[in-house]
């Protein structure tokens, strides 16, 4: 089985994440990640909180706390939604670590000692009214690509473009909102990009064809633009500091290194936190990750759209001229915006659906499927109400919930809290098992392909043939004149329940568990475990043996109403 390294973009420490950052990154990596572990594959997963630059320190200084409990505060909120969301984090670390900076110095040394890297005077914007220089993201102003008003200092959020401050039309500090700005000479860390072109050229042309489209045409865009040096460092007081013993310089002048150079890092940063955090008598072997990693480890990276140039171009280029057999990416997934009604959301003027409300309405798993049934995989995609409520009731609760509730409320009534046994399988049940396991390999194969929307298709249509052989089978007809038979009906479709709580588990892990946890198979019975399934007919329908106790759980997924509806929409607003 190979070793499958699996990270998310970090989600950045400023606030509580929306729907379209869950979507974006940690929700698939979970699914996936979740699947492989059914499998039977050696998964790591990996994320932490991108505390770094300038956002931290702004909103640490608008919550009125030293940013290094700001930050400490912000990452518990974070990870409390993300155990909320059921996210299967081995390790969800911090980019302020020990570690982090450990080894974001140590590949700076390196680079440095390849001739990667170069002490520049440059000039730099000086806010007068703040009395400091302003790294790029404390200046806000118009983007001269695109006319959006609010661009920062370097990247517009709008046209994606990577900016510098001077780029700005009308500039002004995001601390004081002042414009009394000037440009003096300051020293900065440039990352020679531009010596590092061909060999990132090289490495994207070796991998790019593998990934998807929207991935590499991104990366292919960055590199025919041509890359440029890049500094590396500003002028915080929060962040991985410049190493002493290689720039005293700098380092007395308290720079620190831009928070894109370090951020990538703390994947290998996380890692290694990971192994420091092991229990007595646990084995975590982080460098065999990482460092001269062998052939069995295949890393995949899951982002959204505007993180695939840092990934695809920059962090590579750090990598590759540090010189070290630092673990490259094998497969970049990249996903398009999640939208609210076609629009951004947005804290400030109330638009969209954050992650912790999403989850003081509704159990994390109607999220879950919804997102994934809907990723914007190919396109951006557009969140509305009426499109969610529509989802939630016909495939959560109608094609599965309802199809689990009627079967074991039924079975119950008619032949007690064991499942019946009835007459042995038919042509009906061998039809059924031929079809599982098509529809089941199908569905294997759009996971693996970390094709999220078409693996939520393939199981929604899982959940559509047990529906369509309890319509066939009719066993509240059968019991009236062949009990027999209608006990064998409800003992498949048992077995379909149990099969699909393992399947689901990657999309909808709670309600998966609640249908497995029905069963009361023995604790050393394979099938009790939620362990893959057996693609094979006979093996498939027949986990639950005839005899095996078993309760009705709680109603898997409620409908939404229209007054859920109509609360909802007045409340987050809606596409007018």
């Amino acid at each position: 089985m190979a070793r499958h390294l699996i990270t998310s973009a970090l989600p950045y420490i400023n606030g509580i994440k929306h729907l379209g950052n869950m979507v974006g990154s940690m929700l698939p990596a979970d699914v996936y990640s979740r699947y492989l572990r059914q499998r039977g594959h050696e998964v790591l997963y990996i994320c932490a909180t991108d505390e770094h630059g300038t956002p931290a320190e702004l909103a640490a200084q608008e919550a009125g706390l030293p940013v290094a409990e700001f930050c400490a505060r912000a990452h518990e909120q974070q990870k409390a939604v993300y155990d909320g969301f059921r996210l299967s984090f081995d390790y969800f670390g911090r980019s302020s670590s020990p570690q982090n900076r450990e080894i974001t110095q140590e590949i700076a040394r390196e680079l440095h000692a390849n001739g990667f890297i170069e002490e520049r005077a440059i000039r730099q914007v000086y806010s007068n009214a703040d009395g400091r220089f302003l790294p790029d993201r404390y200046i806000v102003g118009t983007c001269p690509h695109c006319g959006y008003d609010k661009a920062r200092g370097d990247q517009c959020e709008n046209c994606t473009r990577v900016l510098d401050p001077t780029d700005l039309l009308e500039p002004r500090s995001a601390i004081s909102g002042s414009a009394d700005l000037e440009v003096r000479e300051t020293k900065h860390l440039f990352l020679l990009q531009s010596k590092l072109t061909g060999q990132v050229e090289d490495w994207v042309a070796a991998h790019g064809d593998e990934w998807p489209v929207l991935a590499s045409s991104i990366a292919r865009k960055w590199l025919t633009e041509g890359l440029q040096d890049r500094a590396i460092t500003r002028d915080l007081e929060w962040g991985v500091p410049v190493p002493a013993d290689v720039w005293p310089e700098l380092a007395a002048a308290g720079k620190v290194f831009y928070v894109w150079f370090d951020a990538p890092i703390e994947y290998i940063g996380a890692t290694k936190e990971w192994s420091d955090a092991a229990r007595a008598g646990e084995s975590r072997d982080w460098k065999s990750w990482w460092y001269e990693a062998d052939e069995t480890v295949r890393y995949t990276e899951f982002m959204a759209k505007d993180n695939v140039p840092f990934h695809t171009v920059m962090f590579p280029a750090t990598i590759l001229g540090s010189r070290k057999p630092w673990k490259k990416v094998d497969y970049v997934k990249a996903f398009n915006w999640l939208t609210y009604y076609g629009g951004k959301f947005s804290t400030s003027q109330k638009r969209g659906i954050f992650t912790d409300v999403a989850l003081d309405l509704l159990p994390a798993d109607y999220w879950r499927y919804f997102l994934m049934a809907h990723a914007p995989e190919s396109d951006d995609s557009s969140f509305t109400w009426d499109l969610f409520a529509s989802v939630v009731n016909k495939d959560l609760a109608d094609t599965l919930g309802n199809f689990v509730n009627r079967v074991l409320s039924f079975s119950r009534k008619r032949f007690g809290d064991d499942v019946p046994a009835g007459r042995p399988a038919g042509e009906a049940e061998q039809r059924l098992g031929a079809q599982i396991a098509e529809l089941l390999a199908d569905y294997e194969t759009q996971l693996e392909a970390l094709n999220f929307r078409k693996a939520a298709q393939s199981l929604r249509t899982l959940w559509s043939a047990g529906n369509a052989y309890l319509d066939e089978k009719a066993p509240w007809l059968q019991v009236k004149t062949d009990p027999e038979a209608a006990a064998l009906t409800l003992r498949t479709a048992m077995n379909l329940i149990h099969l699909y709580a393992v399947v689901s588990e990657p999309f909808i892990p709670t309600a998966a568990q609640a249908m497995r946890e029905a069963f009361a198979l023995p604790a050393d019975a394979p099938a009790r475990a939620a362990t893959w399934v057996d693609a094979d007919a006979a093996r498939a329908l027949d986990a639950v043996p005839a005899g095996t106790p078993f309760t009705v759980p709680p109603v898997l997924f409620a409908k939404i109403t229209d007054e859920d509806l109509a609360t909802w929409t007045e409340r987050f607003g809606g596409g007018e």
